[in-house]
């Protein structure tokens, strides 16, 4: 029961990182088009990034392949955990002592059965 709650945890975690990379998708979106459409926004971003100084002016060109230089973050990058479990050979000496215990157990039955009948 330990391992599905464990993957329920990792459900939950992992509809809840969708659900904000959903909402950094909107807003980053949102930003492209202001950035596009807006030609204030353009002249504030472009400042803030250290690319003009307040008496220049910027003219914008359209149609060319523009490279990135400054880093945008896209989310946030979730590591998984391996779950806590036992190991495979753990597994199987378990399996086998309690085979071997079912099978002696059975003997000596076996066993009492027959001298119950002599």
């Amino acid at each position: 029961m330990s391992s599905y709650n464990y993957l329920l945890n990792e459900r939950e975690r992992q509809w809840t990182n969708i659900s904000s990379l959903g909402i950094l998708n909107e807003e980053l979106e949102r930003t492209r088009n202001n950035l596009i459409y807006d030609q204030d926004t353009l002249l504030i971003h472009a400042r803030q990034m250290g690319y003009g100084q307040k008496d220049e002016r910027f003219v914008r060109i359209v149609g060319l392949v523009s490279a990135r230089t400054a880093p945008a973050t896209a989310g946030n990058i979730y590591y998984y955990q391996s779950p806590v479990s036992i190991p495979d050979k753990t597994i199987k000496i378990v399996a086998l002592c309690a085979g071997l215990l079912i099978f002696s157990f059975l003997l000596m039955l076996e066993i009492i059965e027959k001298r119950t009948r002599n």
